[in-house]
């Protein structure tokens, strides 16, 4: 047909009475409409009223003629509208512009209508009895919290543009002009009700989907049917993936793929925990129902949704079967369920496989050796014993798995392979000690620090031994410091934890002679405790329980909270929160603080309302600052990962007008919505961080960033951006840490482009806070991975020696090094864990560490992030067979960095006598004109004979740094050089030995060629279950010596403690206290220390601390002669 010039005539058709010609004219403006749409505008309401007579034979041309002039107008809502009412001549399949954009409006308006039919179901809102001023419960009182100058937390913004995390309302299409503003309160029927074409939409939509399923493009569906929180139709498109796949192939390998694609989604995008609950619970049920289904699977949902029977029962089912497989299964799980659940869970699930076992056999494997009323108990038991016990060949299975699940398992392996592969840079260490003036306090908490972290879980403390004199200079809290970072050291030594921290623990007194010495390292000892056994609890929790009910000091009472929190996080034991409330109430800001924060550990992720009203009560009435940060922080943490439930207590805190507890209602945010990238929390955060009048509140808000986003850390340098260049030193510290927080262990460089100009900040914290964050995002990075961590060493190297440097950078320098470096070099930071699932002590750990800005101790608490960097493979024995494992890449790209070189004039020299400036300066002066008049005369510059000491130093200096640079220069360019020469000639592949480190990057390029031994699932990392073959064929095993149990200690008599009590009392310096400790026969670093550190100080009030941490010395006239 010839294109025509102008509507006009066929216009003019429309309004003929013939109906013929009406069709003549709407077939012709159908074919061209896309070039005469503008002079048919002003005849849609004729061809409207042609749609809308029944008599009129084609009705459904004139709906497709009128819906492509709205499409034209971009009138999309109406233009849809009428597309399906055109019936069958709306053809999907044309693949035109127009099909498209009506397509793709239908998918929407299909989402927003399905989604507003099922509003968000999360936990029931908490009806917390507060005396918050701004918050309570009803509806009265959220409209009078509008009005408040703090806008309420489930109210915070505009809609987001995601509708996975728009608050719906039900009745009101999003799509409709208006209807996406909440804040209009209308209630419009959409445009698809109105004019009744629903069954048209959702016609369209089922052909869609039919489409999809035939290209075998079943994530889209996926995608759509989650976006419109449509489980039937989430559920229709599994089992079709699975029944088309069966029919082709006879296998469903490729839904167990989408199974895992709907678990990333669930996991990572979806936002409303009522509505993710929801899809695992369906998840969970298909998984169910496939033959083979995928356990790992099963057990990640399990766990999400707590049900802790559904666990025992899988691992049941698995180990009944008998077969070795099903049993290297089990065992995985195990270690699974271990390193992602909480300790409430995993008891759980114990108690429920301890009824499996007999009795006897159940009490042997949870508390060791038998005592004298075992026998009448157990025979008491044995008649009303239940029935379905395991079979008898089950039993040593059984009894494996109540071990792994007690984790004591797995805390022997990292414990082993943290011990075996120790690479610590003594070198480094012994820099940082030697830079920083030990009679300090900041500085030696700074070097205990370092140590800890570089040390920790290596149960390496000769460090100690070796430095009795500069640990003698520890006093008061640096004294519980150093105590305290035995505990990370010797963090999972599980076996020998109590023997090497006996000396320190709080002794009773004895016929009149006094305790065991300093009340600082008491309370340390009872704080290393419970990082010993961190989140494991066991008799570690009764025995610091214990310590505590009878302490009456207010340190050791302090060390012992910060025990009982660290080792019973997470058990919601009323018992032990009844005690700590006891200490509170007697209103001592020292250990207030403390017992505050223990009480939201043992309550951790419980939501427990009554602790949450008395922690809210108390708050009120104390006044005691240090009391109200530890409550504030302690709620936070009970609101753990519960997400909408934590609002309501979240608006009452940040509506508090004391800025100490809206602080907590900061932390609250970055705990409860923790890795949940939730776009309310990140609005919420930012307006906090640029409208608070309270800089420590603005702070936290910025730092929360990196809590909410770690697990979408690549858009965090991006949001902090312009935060990291504030006016407000406070925020560009909040953003150094967010980066650290969120990109920690990933190495990426647009977080260190944003760090590393702040190393150079005008103020000293950010300084502090961007050193330590650099150490986070680097931490195991060698130069192959990211050529800048070998400046950055050096600049922190040259930082730390830095006489001119502040207090607080140097501060954060040498905590920066030990961060590193952490574990030996054998650790990362890791707030998820292998398997993707929020790891818990890792985010409590850093969420604490972050309140070492109040109090140093605090920063042992980073240790609970450390994770191991490993791949451990066992057997169905739970025994460590010595096999090898390839690794396709260079050995030099994931290698540890290399040791640095000790140069022999960098060996400590006698301190020079200071010289006056006036003196030295005239000096300089007539050095400066006798070399001006040697140039000019062209002599050769003469070294002088006899030369001062005090006459060459200044210019002997800066000459030695001028040459240093240049030689250091060079020989950077000749390591790159000789770098890339290596990178050629080095062979793609290598061997790895079992119990390797392996760092995460490194997985992807792992293969197992061994033909004996097979792991279960593909290696995410740590602990990996693996099948022997030729389990009858002899096999070699890797002995685990760091966990072996050392010989009992000798029965201590009533002579032997007075003995020592008296020679406590009488070590009364340091120096004698060393003394003793040097001759003591046993060569532990902890045991070597014992004596320096128990030594009752001189002077309690710390006299011994230097007044500034400036060096300086000065000369007598004697010494001047």
């Amino acid at each position: 047909m010839v294109g025509l010039v102008s509507a006009a005539g066929l216009v003019g058709f429309l309004s003929e009475p013939d109906p013929e010609l009406k069709v003549f004219a709407l077939k012709s403006l159908d074919s061209q409409i896309d070039l005469l749409w503008t002079e048919v505008v002003n005849a849609v309401p004729e061809i409207e009223a042609l749609y809308e007579d029944e008599s009129f034979p084609e009705r459904e041309l004139a709906a497709l003629v009128a819906s492509k002039v709205y499409y034209h107008l971009q009138e999309y809502n109406e233009s849809m509208v009428l597309a399906l009412g055109a019936g069958k001549l709306f053809q999907l399949d044309n693949g035109g512009e127009y099909e498209e954009t009506i397509i793709a409006k239908c998918v929407d308006t299909f989402i927003s209508l399905s989604a507003a039919q099922k509003p968000a179901a999360g936990d029931p809102a908490a009806n917390l009895n507060t005396s918050f001023s701004a918050s309570g419960d009803g509806a009265s009182s959220t409209s009078a919290s509008l009005t408040s100058p703090i806008t309420p937390f489930s109210k915070s913004a505009l809609p987001s543009k995601s509708l996975l995390s728009r608050q719906e309302v039900p009745g009101i299409d999003a799509a409709y002009p208006g209807g996406e503003d909440q804040s209009v309160q209308h209630n419009e029927t959409p445009l698809v009700l109105k004019r009744g074409v629903q069954g048209q939409l959702q016609a369209v939509i089922e052909q869609l989907f039919e489409e999809c399923f035939r290209q075998k493009r079943y994530r889209q569906v996926i995608g759509i049917a989650i976006e419109a929180k449509s489980l039937d139709v989430l559920r229709l498109a599994i089992l079709r993936a699975s029944a088309d796949e069966k029919q082709q192939s006879g296998e469903s390998h490729g839904s167990e793929e989408l199974m895992e694609y709907v678990l990333d989604i669930c996991m990572g995008i979806v936002q409303e925990r009522g509505f993710r609950n929801e899809i695992l619970k369906l998840v969970l049920e298909l998984l169910n129902e496939i033959p083979a289904p995928d356990y790992f699977s099963i057990a990640k949902c399990v766990v999400y949704l707590n049900e802790h029977s559904m666990a025992s029962s899988i691992l049941r089912q698995l180990v009944e079967k008998g077969d070795p497989r099903s049993l290297a299964v089990a065992y995985q799980i195990s270690f699974d369920l271990y390193d992602n659940s909480t300790q409430e869970f995993l008891q759980k699930v114990r108690e429920e496989i301890s009824e499996l076992v007999p009795e006897g056999d159940a009490e042997k494997t949870e508390q060791g050796e038998p005592k004298e009323s075992d026998a009448l108990l157990g025979d008491q038991s044995s008649s009303t014993r239940p029935e379905g016990k395991a079979d008898p060949e089950s039993i040593p299975a059984f009894k494996n798995i109540l071990s792994i699940l007690d984790g004591i398992k797995s805390i022997q392996l990292n414990l082993e392979f943290l011990y075996r592969n120790n690479q610590v840079d003594m070198a480094i260490l012994n820099k940082v000690r030697d830079s920083l003036e030990a009679r300090n306090s900041i500085f030696h908490t700074a070097v205990t620090l370092c140590n800890a972290f570089m040390h920790a879980g290596t149960t390496h403390d000769k460090f100690f031994r070796e430095n009795l004199e500069w640990l003698g200079k520890a006093v008061n809290w640096s004294k519980f410091t150093a105590t305290a970072a035995l505990g990370v050291i010797h963090r999972g030594n599980l076996s020998q934890g109590q023997k090497l921290l006996q000396p320190y623990l709080p002794k009773e007194h004895i016929a009149g002679v006094g305790g065991s010495g300093s009340v600082y390292s008491q309370g340390g000892s009872l704080y290393a405790y419970g990082l010993i056994f961190a989140n494991h609890g066991g008799m570690a929790v009764d025995l610091i329980r214990d310590h505590f009910k009878k302490a009456t000091e207010e340190v050791v009472q302090h060390g012992g909270a910060l025990g009982l929190g660290v080792a019973g996080m997470a058990t919601g034991d009323e018992g032990i929160y009844e005690d700590l409330r006891g200490v509170l109430y007697t209103d001592s800001a020292l250990n207030g603080e403390a017992v505050g924060l223990a009480m939201g550990l043992v309550m951790l992720g419980t939501g427990n309302l009554k602790a949450l009203e008395d922690m809210i009560q108390y708050a009120h009435d104390t006044q005691h600052e240090k009391i109200v940060r530890g409550l504030a922080m302690g709620m936070a943490l009970i609101m753990y990962g519960r997400q909408e439930a934590a609002d309501e207590l979240i608006n009452g805190l940040l509506g508090d007008p004391d800025p100490t507890l809206r602080y907590g209602g900061i932390m609250t945010i970055a705990l409860a919505y923790c890795g949940s990238s939730s776009n309310k929390a990140v609005r919420k955060l930012l307006h906090v961080a640029v409208s608070d009048v309270n800089d420590d509140v603005r702070r936290v808000a910025v730092l929360s960033l990196g809590f909410i986003l770690f697990r979408k850390h690549k858009s965090v340098p991006r949001m902090v951006e312009l935060l990291s260049e504030s006016y407000n030193p406070h925020v560009r510290y909040g953003a150094a840490m967010a980066l650290g927080i969120s990109c920690a262990g990933t190495g990426l460089d647009e977080a260190i482009d944003l760090l590393e100009p702040m190393l150079k900040d005008s103020t000293d914290f950010v300084r502090q806070g961007a050193l330590i964050s650099l150490a986070m995002v680097l931490v195991q990075q060698n130069e192959a991975m990211n050529p800048r961590v070998t400046s950055l060493r050096k600049a922190m190297m040259k930082m730390l020696g830095d006489r001119h440097e502040d207090a607080m950078a140097k501060f954060g320098c040498a905590v920066a090094l030990g961060i590193i470096d952490a574990g030996g070099r054998n650790c990362t930071i890791s707030l998820q864990t292998q398997t993707g699932n929020l790891n818990m002590p890792g985010i409590v750990g850093a969420a604490v560490f972050c309140q070492y800005w109040y109090w140093f101790p605090l920063t042992h608490f980073l240790s609970l992030s450390f994770t191991p960097t490993s791949v451990i493979g066992v057997d169905q024995k739970l025994e460590v067979p010595e096999f090898k494992f390839h690794s396709n890449t260079r050995p030099s790209l994931f290698d540890y960095p290399p040791m640095q070189e000790v140069k022999a004039e960098e060996a400590p020299e006698k301190v020079k006598t200071a010289v006056l400036s006036t003196t030295a300066q005239a000096k300089r002066r007539a050095q400066r004109r006798e070399k001006q008049a040697r140039r000019e005369s062209m002599d050769i510059d003469q070294t002088p004979t006899t030369p001062k000491v005090s006459d060459q130093l200044p210019e002997k200096m800066e000459t030695d740094e001028k040459v240093e640079g240049e030689e250091g220069k060079d020989g950077e360019k000749g390591a790159g050089e000789s770098q890339k020469k290596k990178v050629e000639r080095e062979k793609v592949g290598y061997e790895l030995d079992n119990m390797s480190r392996v760092l995460p990057a490194q997985l992807k390029y792992l293969t197992f060629p061994d033909p004996r031994y097979e792991p279960v699932k593909r290696p995410t990392g740590g602990v990996v279950v693996v099948l022997d073959k030729q389990p009858e064929e002899p096999r070699e095993t890797i002995e685990l010596n760091a966990s072996k149990e050392a010989p009992p200690p000798p029965t201590e008599t009533l002579q032997d403690r007075l003995q020592a009590a008296i020679g406590t009392a009488a070590l009364q310096t340091p120096q004698r206290a060393g003394a003793r400790a040097i001759m003591s026969s046993t060569p532990a670093g902890a045991a070597a220390a014992a004596g320096v550190l128990t030594a009752v100080d001189e002077d309690e009030e710390g006299a011994e601390d230097a007044p500034v941490p400036n060096e300086f010395t000065y000369e007598t006239e004697g010494e001047e002669e």
